[in-house]
């Protein structure tokens, strides 16, 4: 998985800064990967040669959360074969947890710092590595919950120097079904300790990544582990880690964060929700929030092709796209490529019907059942009788991941196989309409209190100082970014409007931005690295609410500012 590390100098070349990315999904496909998609284009070489599932786990990777490096780290520590001389040492400290949480284990491993380098991905260009970064100490440590049955692995990144320590700690999160990267070449925590931070990590005790099996037990849901990976975990990471911070260094932690994005971003809306003073600040991105009402939803498009009996190529997929794009890019008076808003854009799929595309070489006249079914994916999924159950994706957004006849996306189809149904042989390639209201309805009615994440009241976050962040694209292909604008909304409504909201809690929509922000899939301007972790410090710690959010295009050519919603 290509993963980069963000913010640690300002891209170079055009190449660099079109590819480039900020925190969430861009961090993973940006590494030097210098032929990016837009709408309606052929796929470059490289790109053809990845298929779904790599294309997916290149997402997971990029979801995953970086350290902006946002203060200078000292150098005033002597190096060695590019690294750093520890200044103290790394030594394992008692370790206080959370009431419920035991500690099993403390253990710390010193690490020498220097020059990085990551494994390439075939069929991808290779990742950048992380130069000169100073000597740190991993402390991990192994908690358990008593009557939980599980073991859960945390790790801290600390800075082995305390004069290359910034006095903020940072804790990371997931993407899909891992709760967090702790692997040895941890780009989140290595760049975390380059930027001057604490980081942090944990595995919630899960499988993690696209294995969602952990969820079953002998027939029945392995509760703990499902409290873990929806909420708790992450508490115990925020109260371990800064207690591991303030020990290990003998001082106080001055700031603490959270950045995540996808899984990563619901990660931190349930903090500010359920453990609303873990962290000062949180940046959570394209989240993951309402997850049963969007994870089934994904699922909505097999019931459509099952229903309206048909089968289309992406290639046919596209077209609607590239249609819908060139109808509605100018309503903004800007012929960008891009939709700027896709609420605004009221093309109908069935002006496509009687156009031909040519696909493999083969031409192929786009039928009216292909246009009507585009047509209620774009409208998202509804019961039998009308009723609207959630979002559809927008248009101009990729078809690539939900909407193909057959291969049902595989997060959600994991969720419905051990958790809805409890059913490791459910065929969701077999959904109708009826079916589809029924796995919705079972997922909300079971899940809801556990993994919803949707509590709109943010008065205790509020009133403790808290500031949240979020930017989520407006072409992201696998969570619909409505759900996000729906959520904002209910927090206007608990809470007393706009103004009052938008003293802690700013979201940004980027037109043209998939999720979490790769040039994958990107045709609009995609955050500048670091630029929103910088946006959330100045923020919390001078004050300075962030209006706007600095952007590049994708071929790294022109710069432009992203106003904050509502405007």
């Amino acid at each position: 998985m290509l993963v980069r590390a963000v913010g640690l100098r300002t891209p170079e070349s055009a190449d660099e800064r079109r590819c480039a990315g900020g925190h969430g999904a861009r961090e993973c496909l940006g590494q030097g990967a210098h032929q990016c998609l837009t709408l309606g284009s052929g796929r470059p070489s490289w790109m053809r040669v990845i298929g779904m599932k790599r294309r997916l786990m290149i997402l997971m990777a990029a979801a995953v959360p970086l350290a902006a490096s946002l203060t200078p780290v000292a150098v005033n520590a002597a190096t060695r074969d590019g690294g750093t001389t520890a200044a103290t040492t790394c030594a394992a400290v008692p370790v206080s947890a959370p009431s419920g949480t035991s500690v099993v284990s403390v253990k710390a491993v010193s690490k020498a710092g220097g020059d990085f380098t990551f494994p390439s991905t075939p069929g991808l260009p290779q990742n950048p590595p992380i130069n000169a970064v100073p000597a740190w100490c991993d402390i991990n440590v192994v908690v358990t919950h008593p009557g939980a049955n599980d073991t859960v692995s945390i790790k801290v990144s600390l800075p082995q120097d305390v004069k290359n320590w910034n006095g903020r700690f940072q804790a990371t999160g997931g993407s899909a079904y891992s709760a967090g990267d702790l692997s040895d070449l941890s780009v989140p925590l290595i760049s975390a300790v380059k930027g001057g931070y604490v980081g942090a990590a944990t595995d919630a005790g899960v499988k993690g990544g696209l294995d969602a099996s952990w969820g079953l037990t002998d027939g029945k849901i392995n509760t703990g582990l499902l409290t873990n990976f929806a909420s708790r975990s992450v508490h115990d990471m925020a109260v371990i880690g800064k207690d591991v911070a303030n020990k290990f260094y003998q001082r106080t932690v001055k700031y603490s964060y959270f950045t995540g994005c996808s899984t990563g971003g619901r990660q931190g809306y349930s903090e500010a929700q359920n453990y609303p003073t873990d962290f000062q600040g949180i940046l959570a991105n394209a989240p993951a929030i309402e997850w049963n009402r969007f994870e089934i939803a994904t699922l909505w498009s097999q019931a459509v092709y099952n229903e309206e009996k048909v089968a289309p190529s992406q290639c046919e997929l596209a077209a609607f796209n590239t249609a819908a794009v060139m109808a509605c890019d100018p309503l903004d008076g800007v012929k960008d490529g891009v939709i700027h808003n896709p609420q605004d854009c009221k093309w109908d799929a069935r002006r496509l019907v009687g156009k031909k595309v040519v696909c493999e070489g083969e031409e192929i006249t786009i039928t009216k059942a292909v246009a009507d079914a585009v047509n209620k994916i774009w409208a998202g999924p509804v019961s039998p009788s009308g009723k609207k159950l959630w979002y559809g994706q927008n248009k101009g957004s990729a078809f690539t991941f939900i909407a193909n006849p057959g291969t049902p996306f595989q997060v959600p189809d994991q969720w419905a196989k051990y958790f809805v149904t409890k059913n490791p042989s459910f065929d969701s390639t077999k959904l109708t309409y009826t079916t589809f209201t029924q796995l919705f309805t079972s997922a909300t009615k079971q899940y809801d209190d556990i993994i919803a994440n949707n509590n709109p009241n943010l008065s205790t976050f509020a009133k403790a100082g808290g500031k949240l962040l979020t930017w989520h694209g407006q072409s992201d292909q696998l969570i619909p970014t409505q759900g996000t604008v729906d959520y904002r909304k209910h927090v206007n409504a608990a809470l007393g409007g706009n103004k009052r909201v938008d003293s802690f809690y700013r979201l940004f929509l980027l037109p043209g931005v998939d999720h979490c922000g790769t040039p994958l899939f990107s045709t609009g301007p995609l955050v500048d690295p670091g630029a929103d972790l910088d946006a959330l410090v100045n923020w919390v710690e001078k004050g300075h609410a962030p209006e706007t959010l600095p952007a590049t295009s994708v071929d790294g050519k022109t710069t432009s500012t992203i106003q904050h919603y509502p405007r």
